[in-house]
C-alpha cells in the first residue's frame, strides 16, 4: 500500500479523526454494551476489581509499608502507607500521603498515578509522577511525607517522558524533554544532568549525551552506605547499551560488559546475565563478579545459574546479606536462596562452590512465585506471592533464615469447580516444543468456547496468574482458557526470545498456529468456537493470525496493537522497536516488514473472522492510528470488525476500574456471542 488513504487517522486529535473515532465507538457500544446482561457483566467485574479484600501489595521504605490503593470511593487511587504490625490484621489502620481523587477535583486534571521515589535513608523527601489520561508522559514534583504537601520551590519538571532520580536531598539525576535535540528519535531523554536544588535546570551539569539514534541515557545513584556509586547506562536500542561508572573526578568508565548483557550492583557484588555466550558461558547463565576486583581486570566468574532446555533465569532480587534468584521450568517458578562467601579468597573458582543455597519455598506445579519486595539495605525480610490460574494468590512474608508466615490471602473469586489446569505442549513448524496451558473443565467433555493468549516478543515470558475478570467473564460461564508460550518470549530464556527476532518473527506465529492446531486435536475446542487475544506485541499476534491463518480461529480481539509495521518507528515510541523487529527504511528489513505487517496484507474475499480492536487516545506508546486504520481498511473490504477507543487510558487502555470493566465486558461479550456461548 503505498499510498495509503488512512494517514489522517494517526492525527491522534484530530477533529476529523475523533469524529470517526466516536462513530465506531458508537457501532460498537450499539452492538455489544445494550441490554441488562451487559451492564450486569460490567457490574460483576467492578465488584472484583473493586473488592476490599484484596491483598494490598507494599514496598517497605524505612519503618513504613507503602501500597497504592484504588476502589469504589477512591476511583483515582490514593498513596499510603502503614506498619508491619498494622499489615498483619485483617484490617490496617491505613496513613493517606495523596489522594488523587481530590488532587484531580482540584486542579481540573485527569491524573493518575505513575508512581513515587522516596529518599533514603530519611525517607522524608518524594519525586511524584502523575500523567494524564494515563500516558507514558509524567509531570514529576516532589512531596513532603511528614507535611503532607508539594514543596513550594521544589523539584518540578513538566510533562514528558522524564528519566529522574535521587542523588540526596538537594541533587537529582534528570532526563527530559528540553526542547529541540534533548529527545531521542523514540522521544525519550537523550541527555542526563546532575540537577542542583534551586537552580535553573538549564544550567544543570551534563553528565552525559547520547545520539539522536538512542534509545534513552539514563543515570542513577546508588546510596548503599559504603558502596555509594554513581551509573550512567547509554541504551543504543532496546536490547544495546553501554554501562558506565562515574568516578570521583565526574569521569565516565565503561564497564568492560557485552553490550547485549543485563548486569546490576549490588554492595560488593557485580551479576551478569549474558543473552549470548560469553567467559565460557551460555547465553541465560547468571555469573557473579566481586565488583573491585572485575574493574582490576579479573574475569573469572561465579556461575549461580545455568539454563537448560526446560529452564531458564527469571530474575533475582537481593536482601542485605542473600540473593534470591528466580528461574522458570517449563514456565512454571522455582525461587532459590543463594548466600555470597564472606571471604574474598573463595572468589574465581568458576564454580559458585562458595555460595551456600537453599530453597525459599515450595512452589507448587504450575504455580507463579513473585518476589513483591526484599529489604536490600538493611535487613533480609522478603514478601512472596504465590498464585495460580485457578489458585488466588498468598502472600507470604519471612525473613532468610528465619520462619515465614502467611501474611495474606485472597479470597476466591470465582466459581472453579471441576475446573483444572493441565499444561501440554504443541510441535511447531520447525519441530520445536511449545507449552501451552488449558484452564478448563478436568473431565473431557464437547469441545466448547475456547480463548487463546499469546505474546512472543520482547522476551516477556506469560505465567500462571489468578485473573478474576477472565475467571468471571469466561470460565464461570463454561469458556475455555490457554496460554501459549510461544517464541519471542522469554519463557526458556535468551535463546528462546532470539528465535523469533526480526526476519525470524514468523516462528513466533507458526508455534501459535501450532497450539491452535493442538487444541483442535485434542477435542478441547473447533475452528469456530477458538478465540484468541493478545495487547500490544500480542495484537502484533493477533494481527498476524488473521491474515496468515483466518481459518483456525472463530473470533479475533486486538489491544492496542501494532499493526501498520511499515510506519511503527514514525509513531511515537516505534523506533525503539527497530531492535526487535527491524527498521522499515533498511532494505534489508523492510521485506520481511511488508510480509508480516497485517496492514498491508489486508485483502478482500478472505474468510476472515470477526474482529474486536482496542486502543486509547491517550496511548503515547503505541500509536492509536494502527488500530483505527486497521479498522478503517477492514470495513472498507467489507469484513466484519468493531473498533472500541477510550479517550484515557494510556497503554493499559483505562486508568480505573470502571474503564476496565468496561472494556473487559466488551471484549468477553464479543467473544461469548461470536464463538457461540451456551447463553449469548
Amino acid at each position: 500500500m503505498s499510498d495509503d488513504p488512512y494517514l489522517w487517522l494517526e492525527e491522534v486529535e484530530g477533529e476529523r479523526a475523533l469524529d470517526w473515532v466516536r462513530e465506531r465507538n458508537a457501532e460498537t457500544a450499539a452492538e455489544l454494551a445494550g441490554g441488562d446482561g451487559f451492564a450486569g457483566l460490567v457490574a460483576e467485574l467492578r465488584e472484583v476489581l473493586d473488592a476490599p479484600d484484596r491483598i494490598p501489595y507494599t514496598r517497605r521504605r524505612g519503618p513504613y509499608l507503602y501500597n497504592f490503593w484504588q476502589s469504589a470511593e477512591h476511583t483515582k487511587g490514593v498513596w499510603r502507607r502503614t506498619t508491619l504490625d498494622e499489615y498483619r490484621t485483617d484490617a490496617p489502620a491505613w496513613d493517606v500521603l495523596l489522594d488523587l481523587d481530590a488532587l484531580a477535583a482540584e486542579e481540573g486534571e485527569d491524573w493518575t498515578w505513575a508512581g513515587a521515589q522516596v529518599l533514603r535513608p530519611a525517607y522524608r523527601r518524594a519525586l511524584v509522577s502523575l500523567a494524564r489520561g494515563g500516558g507514558d508522559a509524567v509531570v514529576v514534583r516532589e512531596y513532603d511525607l511528614a507535611e503532607r504537601a508539594f514543596v513550594a520551590d521544589g523539584f518540578t519538571l513538566p510533562e514528558a517522558k522524564t528519566d529522574i532520580g535521587w542523588i540526596d536531598e538537594d541533587h537529582v539525576f534528570v532526563g527530559t524533554d528540553e526542547g529541540p535535540g534533548s529527545l531521542t528519535a523514540s522521544g525519550y531523554p537523550r541527555t542526563v544532568r546532575r540537577w542542583r536544588r534551586g537552580t535553573p535546570l538549564d544550567a544543570a551539569e551534563l553528565v552525559h549525551e547520547g545520539q539522536e539514534s538512542d534509545l534513552v541515557v539514563s543515570a542513577w545513584h546508588d546510596p548503599t552506605e559504603g558502596f555509594e556509586r554513581d551509573f550512567v547506562v547509554r541504551y543504543r536500542d532496546f536490547w544495546h547499551h553501554e554501562t558506565h561508572l562515574i568516578d570521583d573526578d565526574g569521569e565516565l568508565r565503561r564497564l568492560d560488559l557485552p553490550e547485549d548483557a543485563d548486569s546490576s550492583v549490588h554492595r560488593e557484588w557485580l551479576l551478569v546475565t549474558p543473552k549470548a555466550p560469553w567467559l565460557g558461558q551460555p547465553a541465560g547463565a547468571l555469573l557473579a563478579f566481586r565488583f573491585d576486583a572485575f574493574l582490576a581486570g579479573r574475569r573469572e566468574p561465579e556461575v549461580l545459574f545455568t539454563p537448560d532446555d526446560r529452564t531458564a533465569f527469571a530474575g533475582h532480587s537481593w536482601t542485605r546479606n542473600h540473593l534470591i534468584v528466580e528461574t522458570l521450568q517449563d514456565v512454571a517458578s522455582r525461587l532459590h536462596v543463594l548466600t555470597p562467601p564472606a571471604d574474598p579468597a573463595t572468589a574465581g573458582t568458576g564454580t559458585g562452590a562458595g555460595w551456600k543455597r537453599q530453597e525459599l519455598a515450595d512452589i507448587p506445579p504450575l504455580s507463579s512465585a513473585a518476589l513483591t519486595d526484599t529489604d536490600p539495605d538493611t535487613g533480609d525480610e522478603y514478601f512472596l506471592s504465590v498464585t495460580g490460574h485457578l489458585v488466588p494468590p498468598t502472600l507470604h512474608r519471612g525473613e532468610i533464615g528465619g520462619p515465614g508466615e502467611t501474611i495474606k490471602q485472597a479470597p476466591e473469586r470465582f466459581d472453579a469447580d471441576g475446573l483444572e489446569a493441565r499444561q501440554y505442549f504443541a510441535v511447531s513448524a520447525d519441530g520445536t516444543r511449545v507449552p501451552y496451558t488449558v484452564v478448563g473443565p478436568g473431565d473431557r467433555q464437547d469441545p466448547r468456547p475456547t480463548l487463546l493468549n499469546g505474546y512472543g516478543g520482547f522476551e516477556v515470558s506469560l505465567t500462571p496468574s489468578y485473573d478474576t475478570v477472565r475467571g468471571r467473564a469466561w470460565l464461570a460461564r463454561g469458556g475455555t482458557f490457554v496460554v501459549a508460550g510461544i517464541r519471542g518470549g522469554g519463557e526458556y530464556g535468551p535463546r528462546w526470545h532470539r528465535s523469533a527476532l526480526k526476519a525470524d518473527r514468523p516462528r513466533a506465529y507458526e508455534d501459535f498456529e501450532a497450539v491452535a492446531r493442538d487444541l483442535v486435536a485434542r477435542g478441547i475446542t473447533t475452528p469456530e468456537q477458538l478465540g484468541i487475544t493478545g495487547g500490544s506485541n500480542g495484537g502484533l499476534l493477533m494481527g498476524a493470525m488473521l491474515v496468515r491463518s483466518p481459518e483456525l480461529f472463530g473470533a479475533i480481539v486486538a489491544h492496542v496493537p501494532l499493526l501498520d509495521m511499515l510506519r511503527f518507528h514514525r509513531l511515537l515510541a516505534g523506533a525503539s522497536w527497530i531492535a526487535e523487529y527491524g527498521d522499515p527504511d533498511d532494505p534489508a528489513d523492510r521485506p520481511h516488514l511488508a510480509a508480516l505487517s497485517p496492514y498491508h496484507r489486508l485483502a478482500a474475499g478472505r474468510p476472515y473472522p470477526p474482529v474486536l480492536l482496542t486502543t486509547s487516545t491517550r496511548d503515547d506508546r503505541v500509536h492509536p492510528g494502527h488500530a483505527r486504520k486497521a479498522a478503517a481498511r477492514l470495513r472498507e473490504l467489507g469484513h466484519r470488525v468493531l473498533l472500541h477507543e477510550t479517550l484515557a487510558g494510556g497503554h493499559a487502555g483505562a486508568t480505573d476500574h470502571e474503564q476496565t470493566a468496561y472494556n473487559s465486558a466488551l471484549e468477553h461479550t464479543f467473544l461469548w456471542r461470536t464463538l457461540g456461548g451456551r447463553d449469548s
